[in-house]
């Protein structure tokens, strides 16, 4: 069954992954080109399939748009957005562990990133994640 949103539009659930090494640095993704908010810069991730986990679309949304296999993540924060192309429940994972090195599988660039990021401009619902990322390292 599809959820509606209060506003009564649907809600289109999406796994996000907040990848972060040791040091601190979270990776950060472009959109590419032909997609809503194209050259905008977001955690990689996206949209759950019917009958999947959370757990199971961000390994396999991660291993599509970066080749890297997930092999340590937990689940984080859940934040709704409502963006004029979709209604998302975006469902972030801190990632702390995986196997390959990303890259940009769907021609996007890529960033590792300090707080606070010095890539622009940002996703409207990434904002919200640098702050909480701020907030556990003070």
């Amino acid at each position: 069954m599809t959820e509606i949103a209060a506003n009564g539009r649907k809600v289109t659930e999406v796994a996000v992954g907040v990848m972060v090494q040791p040091d601190g640095r979270y990776l950060l993704a472009q959109r590419p080109e032909g997609k809503p908010y194209e050259g905008y810069w977001e955690f990689p991730g996206g949209k759950i399939e019917a009958g999947e986990s959370v757990e199971a679309a961000l390994g396999r949304e991660l291993h599509e748009e970066l080749g890297i296999d997930v092999t340590a993540s937990e689940r984080w924060r859940t934040l709704e957005h409502d963006y004029p192309h979709a209604y998302v429940r975006l469902h972030f994972c801190k990632v702390t562990h995986w196997t390959g090195t990303p890259a940009g599988r769907e021609g996007q660039a890529l960033a590792w990133q300090h707080l606070p990021a010095d890539v622009g401009p940002l996703l409207p619902a990434t904002i919200p994640v640098l702050e909480w990322l701020a907030a556990e390292a003070s």
